[in-house]
């Protein structure tokens, strides 16, 4: 499992509207990184419910403005000893099956599950990059809850994020 740190406590610059970071890019580009974070926090937390975990994935905002899943099936060569998946591998896979077809959308997201060191739990990790430059990442933290049987999650915060589909 990737592991990280956030960069920022701050809930408020993760998809809701917060000045600094809506300030410098363009409105559309906002709703597109917006709009991938949103869907792939989502996604994940439903596969969660459902699997008790997810597999990396990827979601682009296609030149006309639709939202689509992408995902790469892991090969027996990708899993480890204990017959669990490489999800660096996958990670890996997905962004340059992303950075191969870039001139077919305007914005992509990677959603994996990291590990958080100081916080010792686990959350969903997405990664958002637009054509025009601008990166955004959030992290949500979870965990189980014993007693419901249910996942809880906790506070969504910005992260740090590099772009990795469109440069060269």
């Amino acid at each position: 499992m990737p592991q990280s740190e956030p960069a920022a406590a701050d809930a408020a610059a993760a998809g809701s509207g917060s000045s600094s970071w809506r300030d410098s890019v363009s409105e559309a580009t906002a709703t597109d990184l917006e709009n991938l974070l949103g869907t792939g926090v989502g996604a994940a937390q439903e596969q969660l419910g459902r699997n008790g975990g997810f597999l990396p994935f990827a979601l682009v905002v296609e030149n006309d403005g639709e939202v689509r899943l992408v995902a790469v099936t892991p090969a027996d060569a990708e899993r480890g000893s204990d017959g669990d998946f490489d999800a660096d591998t996958m990670i890996r896979d997905l962004t340059e099956l992303l950075r191969q077809n870039r001139d077919d959308f305007r914005a992509a997201a990677v959603v994996c599950d990291i590990t958080l060191l100081e916080e010792d739990t686990d959350a969903i990790h997405v990664a958002a990059e637009h054509r025009d430059g601008s990166v955004f990442a959030a992290v949500l933290p979870y965990q189980p809850n014993a007693a419901t049987h249910e996942w809880e999650f906790g506070q969504l915060a910005a992260d740090t994020n590099e772009p990795a589909i469109w440069v060269d």
